[in-house]
């Protein structure tokens, strides 16, 4: 029987098997971020155990950091200033690699490490963040762990872990225009719940899967943890290739060469069985929003809030302060946010951006942008996107998670109405009492232009 490349890269990393379902992993990259990478260094440090690779570790500053023009270490989080200092003295005396705040590879985590080439196809990779997930877009096995186990796997470069079910989503034929990956995931999670793939390692395939670009996967990756997976994975292909060439932690010269033809066989057999299947039509995938308290309160944007007396949907409703049956176009909005793990890439940028150029943002609506890296605000401000933003109305940030959550502090006020490219959409996660929808950056830009939840496909044609 075939095997999938999921199966394929666990076996290729066992290095024991430990009873009850369970293998002894090795590690081969651990990124840090500030908010929780500090404290595993200097447990670490504390219990007298030393890094077992260094150069495979990698730690930014990226969740507590303020991500306005002119930062310091000063945050507008009471104890923020701590965390950054206290990861920064870590991880130097750690010997590890640290995109600091001012080095112009700063960012998100789940930006930064692609954009890197630190998460190659093949590899495992762990980082105490949910949203490591979003890495399996570039073939590798990468997840989110407590930080306990990032503590475990500095010192050891291995983790005990429980071998994951499988399961295949695949997505065949064509997306159609203006239907973005953020549509696609929100899409799965409204027709098969949160809890949908709960255990598994998801493997996305199929032709539209295949049809999107590295960061379009990356956006499909990500919300792989809001559907319960264990992790999601993409089967690496020329595009992967292409994009992690000349990538300052990527193989160079013959080692190149040589690590391309391993990839290519990083794929699930004909046979390969999986232990759930999913199959989506692609022309059924169209741009969607969420209206509730939980990812899976997706819906079509041209749809209504859903009917039903279950007590979950009673409480989501009133959380989000809409009916049964109310509109969600027209609904009128008080922010827009493009930014987080999930959609603050280039691309997300110059989508947005397309909506916005020769726009204004409608009165009384506060609208933010935050690059999900220097990288990716340097090639925007190279395009002239950051005046087009600017120009639009739209606050132009300095890279972090920023308000994707108010753990750095800053957040939108209560009752207010977001529409927002962030993941979650839970009570209170972008400031107490915020009424967050989740969308594609472009129905954010759109949005924030009308002043109300607005379809991004019918501004763009009236343009």
């Amino acid at each position: 029987m075939g095997r999938t490349i999921f199966g394929k890269i666990w076996d290729a990393h066992r290095i024991e098997s430990l009873g009850e379902a369970s293998d002894l992993i090795l590690i081969d990259r651990l990124l840090l971020h500030e908010r929780t990478g500090g404290i595993a260094l200097k447990s670490l440090a504390e219990a007298g155990r030393s890094i077992v690779a260094p150069r495979q570790v990698f730690a930014t500053m990226d969740h507590v950091v303020d991500t306005l023009p002119g930062r310091s270490d000063r945050t507008i989080m009471p104890t923020g200033r701590d965390f950054i200092v206290a990861t920064r003295e870590a991880a130097i005396a750690a010997g590890i690699t640290l995109f600091d705040l001012g080095d112009p590879r700063q960012g998100i985590v789940h930006v930064i490490s692609p954009e890197q080439g630190i998460i190659l196809p093949g590899l495992s990779l762990v980082c105490p963040d949910s949203h490591t997930c979003s890495q399996g877009a570039l073939g590798g096995l990468a997840w989110g762990v407590g930080s306990s186990e990032a503590e475990h796997a500095l010192a050891t470069a291995t983790l005990r872990v429980r071998r994951p079910k499988t399961m295949r989503v695949t997505v065949n034929g064509t997306l159609r225009p203006g239907v973005t990956p953020k549509d696609l995931a929100l899409h799965l999670l409204g027709r098969f719940g949160s809890a949908g793939a709960k255990g598994h390692v998801v493997e996305y395939a199929g032709e539209a899967v295949h049809a999107l670009d590295v960061e379009g996967r990356l956006t499909l990756c990500n919300m792989a943890t809001e559907f319960s997976a264990f992790t999601a994975i993409i089967a690496p292909d020329d595009k992967v290739f292409a994009y992690l060439k000349d990538a300052p932690f990527a193989p160079k010269g013959e080692a190149w060469d040589a690590a391309v033809a391993d990839w290519r066989a990083l794929a699930s057999d004909v046979d390969a069985v999986f232990d759930a299947e999913l199959d989506i039509d692609a022309a059924d995938v169209v741009p969607m929003i969420s209206w509730g308290n939980s990812p899976q309160h997706s819906v079509p944007l041209a749809s209504h809030v859903p009917h039903g007396s279950d007590e979950a949907l009673v409480r989501a409703r009133d959380y989000i302060g809409l009916g049964e049956g109310a509109a969600l176009i027209g609904q009128p909005i008080d922010a827009a946010f493009i930014g987080s793990c999930t959609n603050s890439r280039l691309s997300d940028l110059r989508r947005a951006a397309a909506i916005l150029k020769g726009r204004h943002v409608a009165p009384g609506v506060r609208a933010i942008c935050v690059p999900g890296s220097g990288q990716v605000k340097a090639a925007a401000e190279a395009e002239g996107i950051d005046r087009i933003f600017l120009d639009a109305g739209f606050e132009w940030r300095e890279p972090g998670c920023s308000m994707c959550f108010f753990a750095g502090g800053e957040h939108f006020g209560a009752q207010e109405r977001v529409v927002t490219s962030t993941n979650r959409n839970f009570e209170s996660r972008q400031g107490p009492g915020t009424r967050s929808h989740l969308a594609s950056p472009e129905t954010v830009a759109a949005s924030a232009i009308a002043g109300c939840i607005a379809d991004p496909t019918q501004m763009e044609a009236q343009s």
